[in-house]
């Protein structure tokens, strides 16, 4: 008997998920270099990579740490990275067992970055729509020439469409991914650039990538699906492997108390969500609201003791909140995967 709350990963689902969307992009004439900080399993990174990745994406240095010492050869991390003497040491010797690129968007970072670690692979991040870290497409060539001055190897841009996470918002958050790769493709080429990778991609976003800007896409939820997916319509219910098994400890007339709170759920929840979360097995319940410890449920008529599948809102967020999680197959306990990269922010 599994014990609750748990994070739970259904593999056989998780190995669908895995499989079906390599294909996809294969089919596309695309790479795939998916982003590990939503699941932070060696595991998974190894199926992934099995699947036919390229690569793989990561928000940290201790995030590659994690996963080059358990056998991840080629990693990107997709992030402005402002390195202290300490940091800076720690990828110099990553390098040593791994091919290593970041990010960098400011010609301050790219000096700084190359007196730290001369002859490491960039690519220079673009703002596609999101409006978080990057620059306009236009400005990619002053940034470029300082890295290259300062002795880094600028191997193409990168983008995220992150404000693809909303209702009727993939089309055109993947049509500003591809003109913003265009257009810095272009100007990075016209200066005399070689480049060989132009990097985007998005879960909600992924589906509708246009042709002629990406070569290889970073999506991270695919794997395990989340409420946010299911609700804005980019994964079915049964495409969904991560749970968290939650018991009914309190049961009134209008609601449902679950064992599970924002602790283990997380807390996100986007203005156009309906809830806080859904059950896998009863999509007309919501979470309407959610302690530390508890969680509100409306809309399902359960008993005490009742057990059920909680689909977090973002999953990212739980897996990060666990030292391990269950893997079952078939219903059946078939081990425990430790969060390796667990806490790793740095």
């Amino acid at each position: 008997m599994i014990e609750t709350p748990a994070v739970v990963v259904d593999r056989d689902v998780l190995e669908r998920n895995v499989a079906r969307t390599a294909e996809a992009v294969a089919a596309r004439g695309l790479a795939l270099r998916p982003h590990v900080k939503t699941h932070k399993i060696p595991e998974i990174a190894a199926l992934q990579l099995a699947a036919g990745a390229v690569g793989i994406t990561v928000a940290t240095i201790g995030e590659a740490e994690v996963f080059a010492d358990r056998g991840a050869a080629d990693v990107f991390i997709a992030y402005p990275l402002w390195l202290s003497e300490a940091k800076a040491a720690r990828l110099r010797a990553l390098r040593d067992r791994a091919s290593v690129a970041v990010g960098v968007d400011s010609a301050d970072a790219a000096r700084h970055l190359g007196a730290a670690v001369p002859g490491l692979e960039v690519l220079v991040e673009v703002d596609s729509g999101h409006h978080r870290s990057g620059v306009h497409p236009g400005a990619v060539v002053p940034i470029a020439q300082a890295a290259r001055d300062a002795g880094l190897a600028v191997v193409g841009a990168f983008t995220f469409p992150g404000h693809s996470y909303g209702p009727d918002a993939a089309a055109v958050a993947a049509r500003g991914e591809r003109d913003a790769l265009v257009a810095a493709g272009e100007a990075l080429r016209t200066a005399g650039f070689d480049v060989r990778v132009l990097s985007g991609g998005s879960t909600p976003s992924l589906a509708a990538t246009e042709d002629g800007g990406a070569t290889e896409v970073r999506p991270g939820v695919y794997v395990f699906g989340d409420a946010q997916q299911w609700e804005l319509g980019h994964v079915d219910p049964s495409d969904i492997a991560l749970t968290v098994l939650a018991t009914v400890v309190s049961v009134h007339d209008d609601r449902v108390i679950l064992d599970a709170g924002s602790k283990i759920l997380g807390a996100d929840r986007a203005a156009w969500a309906t809830g806080h979360g859904r059950l896998l097995e009863h999509p007309g319940a919501r979470i309407t609201a959610l302690s530390e410890h508890h969680a509100t449920v409306t809309g399902v008529p359960l008993g005490l003791g009742d057990v059920v599948r909680v689909v977090p809102n973002h999953v990212c967020n739980v897996v990060n909140l666990v030292d391990e999680v269950l893997v079952v197959r078939r219903g059946e306990v078939e081990g425990r995967w430790a969060v390796a990269a667990r806490g790793r922010n740095s």
